[in-house]
C-alpha cells in the first residue's frame, strides 16, 4: 500500500521572486516545507545565478504545470563583452578573453538578429536530458556530447542600455531558448566573446510581476502564523486555474460533472466550435467563476452526431482531485 502524502491538501500556485543563488528545486522543497503542502511541483528551473519569476505548483496545480513549462518568458540580462567561460556565465572559468573594439550600433544591430525564429545549439551546462542524465552532468566530467540544434523563437528583443563592455537587453522568448546561448552567440558574430552577468526573468506567460513574493516574505508570514491557521500564507497563493487560462472554456452541468469525475467523456457549451485535440479548460457551472474541474481533450460525438447549440464533447486528460 502506498504511503500517504503528509502535509495539507492545497491547491494553488506561488509567483517565488527567485533569490540569486540555491537550486530551484531547493527552494521549491523549501515554500513547500512553509505551506505544508502535502505536494510541490515548479515549472521549469531558473540557474542559480538567476533570480525572478519562479511559479511553483502547489497539491493539484501541479497537474497543470507542463503549461506553464511551454508557455513563452521573459528576460533581463545583462550581457559582458570581450570574455567567454565554459558556462556562458559568470559560474563558468574564463576560456577566452578579447578586446572590445566594437561600437553601439554594431552591438545593437547584431543583438536585433536573433529576433524571429532560430535554430538553437543547447549549451552543455543545460538541463537538456542526454541518456537520463542532464548535460551539465557529462560537462562537469569535460564531456561533450553532440547536441541537435533545436526550433527557438525570440518574440520580442530590446536593447535597454549599453555602456561597453556591458549590454542590457530585454528578451522575451519561446520554451526551450537559453539566454546563455543567445549572448554567447552574440559575442561569436561579435568576434569577440560575451558571457551572462545577470539574468532576471520579469514574466512567465501571462503572470503579472506585481504578484511575486519574496521567500524572505513567505518565511516572515510562516513564522507570524498563529498554530493552525494558514491564511495569511495561503493569501500568496494564486488560483490554479490560472496556469491554464488561455485555454478555450467549457462549462458542463451537474450530471456532465459527475462523468468527468469518473474519467468518462462529456458534452459541455463553449463560445468556439469543436477542435479536436484541443485542450480546454472545464468548469461546474456557467462560466469560469464556476469550479474548476481540470483540463479535457476535445473529441468526436461518442454518438457521431453534430452537437447542437454549442456543445462540444471533452475527455478528461488532467482531472482535479477535490478531497471530500
Amino acid at each position: 500500500m502506498a504511503r500517504r502524502r503528509k502535509g495539507r491538501d492545497i491547491n494553488g500556485i506561488v509567483l517565488l521572486d527567485k533569490p540569486l543563488g540555491g537550486s530551484s528545486n531547493q527552494l521549491l522543497q523549501k515554500v513547500r516545507w512553509l505551506f505544508k503542502a502535502s505536494k510541490g511541483g515548479h515549472t521549469g528551473a531558473l540557474d542559480p545565478l538567476a533570480s525572478g519569476m519562479l511559479p511553483l505548483c502547489l497539491g493539484e496545480a501541479t497537474k497543470f504545470s507542463q503549461f506553464l513549462l511551454d508557455a513563452e518568458k521573459t528576460y533581463e540580462v545583462t550581457a559582458t563583452l570581450g570574455i567567454r567561460t565554459t558556462t556562458s556565465d559568470a559560474d563558468g572559468e574564463v576560456v577566452e578573453e578579447k578586446p572590445v573594439t566594437v561600437d553601439e550600433e554594431t552591438v545593437r544591430n547584431t543583438c536585433l538578429q536573433f529576433l524571429g525564429k532560430s535554430k538553437q545549439v543547447p549549451s552543455m551546462f543545460s538541463a537538456l536530458k542526454h541518456q537520463g542524465k542532464p548535460l551539465y552532468h557529462y560537462a562537469r566530467q569535460g564531456i561533450t556530447v553532440e547536441r541537435e540544434a533545436r526550433d527557438i523563437e525570440i518574440f520580442e528583443l530590446e536593447v535597454t542600455r549599453i555602456a561597453l563592455p556591458e549590454v542590457d537587453m530585454r528578451v522575451k522568448c519561446s520554451k526551450g531558448t537559453y539566454i546563455r546561448s543567445l549572448v554567447d552567440d552574440i559575442g561569436q558574430i561579435l568576434k569577440c566573446g560575451a558571457y551572462v552577468t545577470r539574468l532576471h526573468r520579469t514574466e512567465v506567460a501571462d503572470y503579472p510581476t506585481d504578484k511575486m513574493v519574496s521567500l524572505d516574505t513567505l518565511i516572515a508570514t510562516q513564522e507570524a502564523l498563529e498554530e493552525g491557521d494558514f491564511a495569511a500564507l495561503d493569501a500568496f497563493m494564486i488560483p490554479m486555474d490560472t496556469a491554464v487560462s488561455r485555454l478555450p472554456l467549457v462549462c458542463i452541468n451537474e450530471a456532465e460533472k459527475h462523468r468527468f469525475d469518473n474519467g468518462q467523456s462529456v458534452k459541455g457549451t463553449c463560445d468556439e466550435p469543436l477542435e479536436v485535440g484541443q485542450p480546454y479548460r472545464v468548469y461546474f457551472g456557467e462560466s469560469e467563476q464556476g469550479l474548476f474541474l481540470g483540463v479535457g481533450e476535445g473529441v468526436k460525438d461518442p454518438k457521431d452526431q453534430a452537437g447542437s447549440n454549442g456543445d462540444i464533447f471533452v475527455n478528461p486528460k488532467r482531472r482535479v482531485v477535490f478531497n471530500q
